[in-house]
């Protein structure tokens, strides 16, 4: 009973840091990004939604909605500045400010050796990771050093630390955004604005293994000598570290990479 009570204290206290506030939300119609969608709403956060596709963004805000959630959806490309300007204007015209960033968006390109890619591979990675990351975090921080608070969480990878085969264009895409995430922590501290990456393992989210007897085997063997044993849940594992940065509670960590990987990082 009292460890029951300790846990709706503890619910209670961060739908409190978290109710209100205005978000941004980018990559959020399916995957990981789903996943911080619907726990954010739920925990009474302002939401606006981004995707490429229209079709698929209005179909998560509608759903959102019918969560209760109070959500705005602006579709269009994150490597494009004109819709990221348009993203950050129709939130503060709606809500009068933005409190928080959660850039999740990155285009991905099918695994390849570096002696195969081209510009147009470097091109979508770059555009989509690294450049649509800093055109909103430059859109946002007027907004945020104005009222002298601000949270911007970015999203980094694994693969960039240990530099996996086969993912060299993404890896490096992810390792600029955390060094962007790193120098904005140092200048804009003094403005109230905190900066952090998360670098968060979801792999079914890509290509559930249904039931499927040979993808089931691959998906199992992915986790064999994992420490904890199994994927990571969108909703369950990695949304409520968006959140703990999100809030008050994080007001003196920035710069920082948190793995979200259920330490896997540590795999040999």
């Amino acid at each position: 009973m009292a460890a029951e009570r300790g846990s709706h204290h503890l619910e209670q206290y961060a739908q409190m840091m978290l109710e209100g506030q205005v978000v941004i939300l980018t990559g959020a119609s399916k995957g990981i990004g789903r996943g911080i969608a619907e726990y954010l709403v739920d925990e009474g956060v302002k939401l606006t939604v981004t995707s490429r596709k229209p079709e698929r963004i209005e179909a998560t805000a509608t759903e959102l909605r019918e969560r209760g959630g109070d959500v705005l959806a602006v579709a269009g490309s994150v490597g494009d500045r004109d819709h990221t300007n348009e993203v950050v204007d129709r939130t503060v015209e709606r809500w009068g400010t933005v409190d928080g960033l959660v850039a999740n968006a990155q285009s991905f390109r099918p695994t390849m050796p570096l002696l195969e890619v081209d510009e147009s591979d470097m091109d979508l990675l770059l555009n989509t990771g690294p450049k649509g990351t800093l055109w909103f975090m430059q859109a946002v921080h007027p907004h945020m050093a104005a009222k002298g608070r601000g949270r911007i969480i970015t999203f980094g990878t694994n693969v960039g630390i240990t530099g996996g085969p086969g993912y060299g264009p993404y890896g490096a895409a992810k390792e600029a955004i955390r060094s962007l995430t790193r120098t904005a922590a140092r200048e804009w501290g003094r403005d109230g604005i905190t900066v952090n990456c998360v670098n968060p393992a979801s792999v079914a989210h890509r290509a559930p293994p249904d039931d499927d007897p040979d993808r089931l085997a691959s998906y199992k063997a992915l986790f064999d000598n994992h420490p904890m044993g199994r994927d990571g849940d969108p909703v369950t594992d990695i949304a409520p570290v968006i959140g703990f940065l999100l809030s008050d509670a994080s007001q003196y960590v920035t710069g920082e990479t948190f793995q979200v990987d259920g330490g896997g990082l540590m795999r040999p």
